[in-house]
């Protein structure tokens, strides 16, 4: 079991930057894809970005690539989602996922994924 939980979230102004953080339980972190998605209000959830097993290779959404960086830190057992010049289109409650891995293919289905957080909101003011 995995248990996940972002921090982090909060208002920002459009052009400012947020980093929201994702801290997992369990010794066997390092052995997990993360992932990010995120669910506006009246929308459905929707991947922004995915890192492999031992941060190998990345993915991320079109609508942030080139605003956004998922990174890992297997010695804190965290993964981080680095938001850069926002925009009010990425208001919502963004999540972090975990499943088991042992492949350097990122993850970017939410059904690939057997562990998720409790979320935390991101709005963008305009």
């Amino acid at each position: 079991q995995v248990q996940l939980v972002e921090s982090g979230g909060g208002l920002v102004q459009a052009g400012g930057s947020l980093r929201v953080s994702c801290a997992a339980s369990g010794r066997t972190f390092s052995s997990y894809a993360l992932g990010w998605f995120r669910q506006a209000p009246g929308k459905e959830r929707e991947f922004v970005a995915a890192i492999s097993w031992r941060g190998g290779n990345t993915a991320y959404a079109d609508s942030v690539k080139g605003r956004v960086t998922i990174s890992r830190d297997d010695a804190r057992n965290t993964v981080y989602l680095q938001m850069n010049s926002l925009k009010p289109e990425d208001t919502a409650v963004y999540y972090c996922a975990a499943s088991w891995s042992r492949t350097f293919t990122p993850r970017t289905m939410s059904d690939e994924y057997d562990y998720w957080g409790q979320g935390t909101q991101v709005t963008v003011s305009s």
